[in-house]
């Protein structure tokens, strides 16, 4: 039999054991021969075992995970999931939503993890450790299990934390393989007529990264897929509701299951790109038979596999729950609030970006920079970010003179501020910006070539910038992720950044062209930018900007999202008699849409018209509750914004929360909008901002509210309490 290591937190040990090495304790138990285990020493380690397979993290941690003969045993006070050891290639037992008292058996006898790889088995390891709390992560616990297949490695990680109903597995491979299933799914249409049980017979054509198999077939499904390509794309997310029935594949990150007998379910999310842009891409990203659930697709192609070094496919999580759509929804967003720390000094923001104005880098100097601070100020702007422009090196992007993306390296200076432009160095734009209480914040393309071989020399640069100037907000603009090494070196990059800044920096994910990480992949490094629109272009209309934000919110969280406020006065013309340009709603309207995200003011501050600037007074009002609001569950209300839609946004917390109730252009002056409070509750709601009344209503059928506003386009901000 092989070793087996149990690893355990110092933390779980009685006081006697305090003398122990910190961190992290290794036992290695040897089965039958205890020869080498006499006396004494047997005894400690028979102690440190027990104590290791029946609380390997500490109890305000919350979680547990152990190896008991075959059966391993990973849970939290929400979520338990047992596995059939099989020499480390584990097989689910049973997954169990412990709120709801939900337990299902697993009806699989083959492995959750398959790749095709007909050896056997070999070399089964298992350990636990606790990665700490820090700046970005919360604690949370890790059971290691690797093994063998052939000349293969696998390595799957379990994490899981104490405040969410859901476990991420994280895989890696390492050593040689000839290759990896994959291929597009079997079309129903080259199928043959079903006569007989062997007809309904699907060979299995893709690997499997986790997977389930469920009695029950009264299933009700939806996979989410998301689009990002945001100067392409203007419909991001699609639902495809369905009854699972014979094996079939769906595209999406997102998978939920939910059993109409037992009123619960579980989800799959997987971390990876949008499926239009996932590495290695098969065709799907689920496969569905009656109650048999599977995640497809590693991201990885036998050739990214190397001998001595690991390499990481996609994560997916799975998480569990009881009830409605909305305890779906919960779990979900339960999971993923966990992955970066919302830390209000560090990621809440209001941004003030001026290349929303087209003027592109022909105005960005110290001067220009400095007249815009003043502006910002007014409008009670937390950040100001300086656009492609500020830095010696050229863009393609450059109004002054066409540069490149490429071979950035071969001019040492080229993040280093334009001195033509900048001849104090940045020093004086962010004095000024500490002075007027305003962080200042930069463009950073990363240097494409040799898939961000440089990436170390592109991370040293924004850590200069930041021990020289304090800079940790850094706009990621340009990214290409066409292979398996582009993602692992930028993914060094941002780690180093982190290491180098304290986990300081912040980095806003560019999400409108290219090959990027989507809505899924390295969300935990900051935020997403995730569109592009002008007025210059009439491609600016507020209820798109809106209609986009709502739909994302529903499966991201929105406080992830940076959301764009444009200078309506600008290129009002153009738009000659829309009903939906941008000149028919308030200013205030306009940066209402974004509260429910981190507001982007994408203009230039210095072109508003004096009016704009009473905006400052709604601004400083959010900006009390900024964070509050962004601590809670926000999901979308109303109806699908439409430019005539009664819609908004919930923030839910325990008893209370927020709406933000909006108005379209629609001639009903009192709207009934669906909401996510339970029926027949009473709340009192206290208007914040816009121009509603406050009042106390009980919600009707689906949470209904009913509220009034006395003009279209016109909104609500409503803080609400439930009374008991």
């Amino acid at each position: 039999m092989t070793v087996t290591n149990y690893e355990i937190n110092r933390r779980c040990l009685p006081q006697s054991f305090v003398h122990l090495p910190p961190q992290v304790i290794t036992i290695p138990i040897f089965a039958k021969r205890k020869s080498y285990l006499t006396g004494k020493v047997y005894t400690f380690l028979l102690l440190l075992l027990l104590l290791a397979a029946g609380m390997s993290c500490s109890a305000q941690d919350g979680c547990y995970s152990r190896l008991d003969q075959d059966t391993l045993t990973i849970g939290n006070q929400f979520i338990e999931r047992k596995f059939i050891w099989n020499k480390g290639n584990v097989i689910t037992y049973s997954l169990s939503d412990k709120k709801g008292r939900k337990v299902w058996l697993n009806r699989l006898k083959s492995p959750d993890f398959y790749i095709q790889v007909g050896n056997a088995t070999q070399n089964g390891h298992y350990e636990v450790s606790v990665r700490k709390d820090n700046a970005i992560h919360i604690s949370s616990q890790e059971t290691i299990i690797s093994f063998s297949i052939g000349s293969l490695d696998i390595k799957r990680i379990y994490r899981i934390n104490a405040l969410s109903a859901s476990i991420a597995c994280e895989t890696y491979l390492k050593g040689q393989l000839s290759g990896i299933a994959g291929g597009q799914p079997a079309n129903a249409a080259d199928q043959k007529n079903i006569e007989f049980a062997d007809d309904m017979k699907v060979n299995s054509s893709a690997t499997v990264l986790d997977q389930l198999k469920l009695d029950g077939f009264h299933w009700q499904v939806k996979a989410v897929e998301f689009l990002d390509v945001t100067d392409w794309n203007n419909n991001l997310v699609l639902e495809n509701k369905f009854i699972p029935y014979r094996k079939k594949g769906y595209r999406g990150n997102l998978l939920f299951a939910h059993n109409q007998e037992k009123e619960a379910g579980f989800f799959f999310l997987k971390e990876a790109p949008a499926s239009s842009v996932q590495l290695a891409y098969g065709g799907q990203d689920f496969t569905t038979e009656f109650g048999h659930f599977a995640v497809n697709g590693l991201g990885l192609i036998a050739r990214d596999i190397r001998v001595d070094e690991w390499r990481k496919a996609y994560t997916v999580v799975l998480g569990v729950y009881s009830g409605k759509e909305f305890n779906q929804l919960q779990a979900l967003r339960g999971y993923q609030k966990t992955i970066r720390r919302n830390e209000p000094q560090r990621d809440e923001m209001v941004m003030m970006n001026t290349w929303g104005d087209r003027s592109q880098d022909a105005k960005v100097n110290e001067k220009f920079s400095l007249l815009e601070l003043e502006a910002a100020a007014k409008l009670g702007i937390t950040h100001f970010q300086i656009d492609d422009g500020w830095q010696q090196g050229k863009s393609p992007n450059s109004a002054l003179a066409k540069g490149s993306f490429k071979n950035i390296w071969d001019n040492p200076n080229y993040w280093k501020p334009d001195m033509a432009k900048y001849p104090n160095g940045l020093s004086p734009v962010v004095k000024r910006g500490k002075t007027l209480g305003i962080e200042i914040c930069l463009w950073f393309n990363p240097s494409i070539q040799q898939d961000y071989a440089d990436w170390e020399k592109d991370a040293s640069a924004m850590v200069g910038l930041y021990r020289m100037y304090g800079i940790r907000t850094f706009k990621i603009d340009g990214l290409s992720i066409p292979n398996k090494q582009s993602e692992i070196n930028l993914t060094k990059m941002f780690n180093m950044v982190l290491s180098e800044t304290e986990n300081q920096a912040v980095f806003n994910l560019d999400a409108t062209a290219g090959r990027r990480g989507g809505y899924h992949l390295f969300t935990e490094y900051g935020n997403i930018f995730l569109e592009n629109r002008y007025t210059d272009w009439q491609n600016y209309y507020p209820y798109w900007t809106l209609r986009n934000l709502w739909q994302l919110s529903k499966y991201v969280a929105p406080e992830k999202l940076q959301i764009e406020f444009l200078n309506k006065w600008r290129n009002a013309d153009k738009y000659g008699q829309d009903p939906f340009a941008p000149s028919s709603y308030t200013f205030e309207y306009l940066f209402a849409i974004t509260m429910a995200a981190q507001p982007l003011a994408w203009f230039e501050g210095t072109g508003l018209p004096k009016e704009a600037l009473q905006l400052g007074e709604s601004i400083a009002k959010y900006k009390k509750v900024q964070h509050d609001f962004h601590q809670g569950t926000i999901l979308p209300i109303g109806d699908e914004p439409s430019g005539k839609s009664w819609t908004g946004f919930q923030s839910i917390q325990k008893d209370r929360g927020y709406f933000i109730v909006f108005r379209e252009n629609t001639p009903d002056e009192t709207g009934i909008l669906e909401t996510w409070l339970p029926e027949k509750v009473k709340i009192q709601l206290k208007p914040l901002l816009g121009r509603g009344k406050a009042m106390i209503q009980t919600a009707g059928r689906k949470g209904a509210l009913k509220v009034a506003l006395p003009a279209i386009n016109d909104f609500v901000m409503y803080s609400y309490t439930i009374l008991k």
